[in-house]
């Protein structure tokens, strides 16, 4: 069972998981030296723990403590008890949805066990904003995508805000990262895949027609500036578009995901 350990200092170096919590880079330095995520909200700890995360420790207003006391009572990790004027000190933002945990992040798995029985699959080139890759995420969970995979470069799916926009379906859905940018989408043809990127390429094809009676498929994502790199568009198998009205070329790329989705379920 957790040990309830109230404290009252912000200063309190026992805090250091939760520190600064907007602080990007700081965030990223952070977790990644000490091998960490955080979860944010009752229903994203749950569903981390659920998915095989060992808890380092929780972080929760008094009044929060009842609606998590079953994962307490399973966990040894320490609970630290604060006020939330305290908790908001900590981590520079007010924690309305009452309660954090800190977890351990698991070995990442290779590419062929993630692919392993997927018919649909995500793939993200260079994307860096946290919010996009959680929406992205929580696309292609509710949509029946079966994996992702991200390159090098892509913003990390763990990191708090990306776990919070997409309701923690980075711990239902596989996932891991490209070992090989440049060869990559080849190697998924190789695998049985068709991968199509969404693109404004001139030789762009509608997305219905572009995944019609395909068995496995790979939609194929770029940055939120410049698209897919050049190489990876060139290497695709297909490129394709989403038909829009005069005068819109594109969508933000979370849309244009849930769109692409939608239609390749219904292939």
């Amino acid at each position: 069972m957790a040990t309830l350990v109230e404290i009252t200092d912000p200063a309190d170096p026992r805090l250091a998981d939760y520190r600064d919590l907007r602080d990007v880079e700081l965030r990223k330095h952070l977790e990644a030296t000490h091998g960490l995520f955080l979860a944010e909200g009752e229903k994203v700890v749950r569903r981390a723990v659920a998915a095989g995360f060992t808890p380092r420790s929780f972080l929760m207003a008094p009044r929060w403590l009842e609606g998590l006391s079953d994962e307490l009572a399973r966990s040894d990790a320490p609970c630290y008890v604060v006020t939330e004027a305290l908790a908001e000190e900590v981590t520079g933002f007010h924690v309305h949805r009452g309660a954090l945990a800190s977890l351990e992040r698991l070995p990442l798995p290779s590419v062929s066990s993630v692919l392993s029985g997927a018919r649909s699959v995500l793939v993200l080139e260079d994307i860096v904003d946290h919010t996009n890759v959680g929406a992205i995420f929580r696309s292609g969970a509710a949509l029946g995508f079966d994996a992702a995979l991200l390159a090098p470069r892509c913003a990390d799916p763990l990191y708090r805000r990306s776990i919070k926009v997409g309701m923690g379906a980075v711990f239902t859905t596989p996932w891991t990262r490209l070992p090989d940018w440049y060869d990559a989408l080849p190697a998924l043809t190789a695998l049985g895949f068709t991968t199509i990127a969404l693109t404004l390429a001139p030789d762009a094809v509608p997305i219905e027609e572009a995944v019609a009676g395909l068995d496995r498929v790979a939609l194929v994502l770029g940055s939120e500036g410049h698209g897919l790199s050049e190489r990876w568009e060139q290497t695709a198998d297909r490129r394709a578009i989403i038909p829009m009205a005069e005068g819109i070329d594109s969508l933000n790329v979370a849309a244009a995901t849930a769109v692409a989705c939608y239609v390749t379920t219904r292939r």
